[in-house]
């Protein structure tokens, strides 16, 4: 009997697959995961309020974009730290520091404070997504990780649904400052469950952090991510400043990725992207967030100018297309632990995708609310299909050691497409409005398509008929060019989805597939009773962890 043998008997078979303190710890994630999604979703609709009393309105859009920021350059580092220390001290650290931050952003005193302890926030939000994908990395085999990533997809897309509702409903009876002590009960729940109950190893790296990788790495996504932001609507693209910060960011990124291939723990091991699979599911990642995003964002304002719905109305009748996606989501994550297989999904995906884009961009001024519900429905099919299986495939693709980057890496990608999403998608949605204005409704078009080129129904009712109509009319001509360029930009997912590698999963006894530390070779796949060592050890430490 092989020592892998003798470990995997020593652990009984049902405390490994699935002890009944793995689903507080569960319960535990998918709390984290709310307060992560849950956040943004609930500030947003209370913002007139807090401009109202803080004042600030020309740093509004800070208070999202401080969050954002801190929340993308923090990501990665936070997996890092997870795959050098230990997850489960990193994690902690990170729900401590959100809820740190969310009780100060409810004291807040005027709007400076207000951005300052957001971007306190999204530190601790960086963490939170990472550390929840991460630990069920450590908890859960792949071939059984797809129901749990269903599960996760499930609580961002009811965060989705139900953020705006919540905030509503906060700010009217609470105030706007409950907003944020909201999070505070809820993370204080998953902080005591996990302290409990999940009892991760400690590691003590060898090596130190890469400060010098952490500092370009966050200079990078910073001026990325602002140049995303701003560029068209603050400044323009052609501007010195958005010229500038782009410069900044691509040296800082170019100089990141040469320190990455020479310190003893980078911060993003370059290896990683050795991996096929790893890296196609990364571009899907970065694309499926840029459609998500750009659609969310794009659909209300349609459902507002050209159907009529209220700001509340347009967020409910996204509920087809968010729906779809939840429902799907749990369906391919089951699918995917009871056959383990999972190319079927990329594939299907990013088809429904690019069909959903392309049926929503034929939407016109004459579209019901329900064909463009069926539309949003295939859209939100696709997306099902994708949001958590290429989370899959990207930790399957890595050996147990770097779990914490991939799941972190990503992230990223999806963060940074959904930046790029909102920037792209909005510039061809404006630049569309601005010109039919004008060719509509003459020189009153473009004097209001250049004060605005997002008016809300209260804003709308007060124009005379002749732009009004216009409008409704910019607005679907914006619509149809930004789904249309999503669509087109969907096909490159699509293209390589085809090229993923349907490498088995692995079950508690699976060795990496595909190994990417160099000069090692490839070992092939052995079934989930016969572990060698190394995933023998992991099952042990899955038992003992919960």
């Amino acid at each position: 009997m092989t020592q892998a043998q003798q470990v995997d008997d020593a652990v009984p078979k049902d405390s490994v697959k699935e002890p009944r303190s793995v689903g507080v710890v569960l319960l535990a994630l998918m709390i984290a995961m709310l307060l992560a999604m849950l956040d943004n979703m609930i500030v947003g609709t209370a913002m007139p309020t807090i401009v109202g009393e803080l004042g600030g309105l020309n740093h509004l859009s800070w208070v999202v974009a401080s969050y954002t920021l801190a929340t993308a350059a923090s990501t990665p580092i936070w997996g890092k730290l997870g795959d050098m220390y230990g997850r489960k001290g990193s994690f902690l650290t990170s729900i401590v520091i959100f809820l740190i931050g969310s009780a100060l952003s409810g004291m807040s005193q005027n709007m400076g404070e207000l951005i300052g302890f957001r971007a306190v926030q999204g530190l601790g939000a960086g963490g939170l997504m990472v550390g929840v994908m991460a630990i069920i990395g450590d908890l859960v085999p792949p071939r059984d990780r797809g129901k749990y990533m269903g599960m996760m997809s499930g609580v961002m897309a009811a965060a989705m649904i139900g953020g705006p509702l919540v905030g509503g409903a906060i700010t009217d009876h609470l105030g706007w400052r409950w907003s944020f002590y909201i999070n505070i009960p809820l993370g204080i729940v998953a902080l005591l469950a996990i302290s409990a109950v999940l009892h991760l190893p400690k590691k003590r790296a060898e090596g130190r952090i890469d400060y010098l990788g952490a500092v370009l790495l966050t200079i990078g996504i910073t001026a990325i991510v602002l140049v995303t932001t701003w560029g068209g609507s603050e400044y323009a693209w052609s501007s010195g400043v958005i010229v500038g910060l782009a410069a900044a960011g691509v040296l800082a990124l170019v100089t990141f990725l040469v320190v990455q291939t020479k310190a003893a723990e980078p911060i993003v091991p370059l290896h990683i992207f050795r991996s096929r699979n790893f890296t196609l599911t990364s571009v899907i990642g970065f694309i499926t967030g840029f459609v998500m995003f750009g659609a969310t964002l794009f659909l209300p304002l349609y459902q507002q100018a050209v159907q009529g719905a209220s700001a509340t109305n347009s967020g409910l009748l996204l509920l087809p297309m968010l729906l779809s996606m939840m429902a799907v989501s749990l369906v391919a994550g089951r699918f995917t632990t009871s056959t383990g297989k999972y190319k079927v999904f990329p594939i299907a995906g990013t088809l429904l995708m690019i069909v959903g884009l392309v049926l929503l961009a034929q939407m016109d001024t004459e579209t019901s609310r329900f064909v463009s519900g069926l539309d949003m429905a295939v859209l939100g099919a696709g997306m099902g299909c994708l949001m958590q299986i290429t989370m899959l495939v990207a930790q399957n693709s890595v050996d147990m050691k770097d779990i914490g980057v991939a799941s972190s890496t990503t992230t990223l990608f999806r963060t940074l497409g959904s930046s790029f999403g909102v920037a792209i998608m909005g510039a061809v949605f404006n630049s569309q409005v601005k010109d039919e204005m004008a060719q509509r409704a003459g020189t009153l078009g473009s004097k209001i398509a250049e004060k605005s080129t997002q008016l809300d129904a209260h804003s709308l009712g007060k124009l005379p008929a002749l732009a009004r109509d216009a409008y409704q009319h910019a607005v679907t001509a914006g619509t149809h060019a930004a789904f249309l360029l999503g669509a087109v930009v969907a096909v490159l997912a699509l293209l390589g989805a085809l090229f993923v590698k349907e490498t088995p999963l692995r079950g508690l006894g699976a060795k990496s597939p595909e190994p990417v530390e160099p000069g090692k070779s490839a070992e092939p796949p052995k079934p989930a009773e016969g572990a060698d060592g190394d995933t023998a050890r992991h099952a042990k430490a899955v038992a003992e962890a919960v």
